[in-house]
């Protein structure tokens, strides 16, 4: 696959098109860039997903895709890519591809190409670039589309706009994509300091919201009525239970989960004894 000549321009969208892309796809893209070989600069792969009916593109899946690139061309492995695209799809029937990620920070010249081939998979591909090099301070993460320009019957350009991207996800996973996103990390947060994170971040949240609400009344702030649906939407969800049955059913939880941390670690020293103990066997 050769290189294309175009230049490549970079704006902000005005499209209604967005993207909200699911956390195990970043970790994925991640884990596959630690992995690259030694000589490769970038990763790329393909995006899997589904469109959903008000137009979001939905990214679900992701795997990399073997390729070779040079200040002048491109080379995809094409046979791998649709090898691995009717594997994903055994699995998961309901997943299509529906664009491709590279790492790093922006579109570069060679990016124009790949587009190309992508927009020959699937009508109107996304482009999804992680930036693993920390160019900016953090690991940014960002979506585009791309149009062509022409110049008569002659395309001189390819137009790539940022699009409005969402990354949802639950605590847990947010607890690990701040470690990622973070330039050193000591150590993995254990299951109880990542708990006590959490708390800490909704006991935030909860004084913020407490704040908003005095300064309502008081008149410091105009009312948003988005914003107090929403809160009384969360508190309206809250059981009407006594607070002595609330701290008891936290507790209870608790105690649960250390349960299950001990009985789990129970297990991991058990199975490496056995193994131990199989090792010395064989030996003797």
């Amino acid at each position: 696959m050769a290189a294309s000549k175009r230049s490549v321009l970079q704006f902000f969208s005005t499209q209604s098109l967005s993207g909200k892309v699911h956390p195990l796809v970043i970790f994925n893209i991640c884990d596959c860039y630690v992995r690259r070989p030694d000589q490769a600069e970038r990763v790329i792969g393909t995006l899997l997903g589904s469109v959903l009916p008000d137009g979001t593109v939905d990214i679900r899946n992701s795997y990399a895709v073997p390729h070779n690139e040079s200040v002048d061309q491109v080379a995809l492995d094409i046979e791998y890519h649709h090898n691995m695209l009717l594997s994903h799809q055994k699995v998961n029937p309901k997943e299509v591809i529906v664009g491709w990620y590279s790492t790093g920070l922006g579109v570069t010249g060679g990016s124009a190409l790949i587009h190309e081939f992508y927009s020959r998979e699937v009508s109107n591909p996304i482009h999804l670039t992680v930036d693993t090099g920390f160019a900016d301070g953090e690991g940014s993460i960002k979506a585009y589309v791309s149009n062509s320009l022409s110049l008569g019957d002659q395309q001189i350009a390819a137009q790539f706009q940022e699009i409005p991207l969402d990354l949802r996800m639950v605590e847990a996973e947010r607890i690990g994509f701040d470690n990622l996103k973070a330039t050193a990390v000591n150590k993995i947060p254990s299951d109880l300091e990542g708990m006590e994170a959490s708390m800490t971040h909704l006991l935030a949240l909860i004084d913020d919201t407490y704040k908003y609400v005095d300064d309502v009344v008081e008149g410091r702030v105009v009312p948003d009525n988005k914003i107090g649906k929403c809160i009384s939407d969360v508190v309206g969800s809250l059981p009407k239970i006594p607070s002595s049955t609330f701290d008891k059913l936290v507790n209870d939880s608790l105690q649960d989960h250390l349960l299950m941390l001990y009985l789990s670690s129970i297990t991991r020293t058990q199975l490496s004894l056995a193994e131990k103990l199989n090792t010395a066997a064989q030996i003797l």
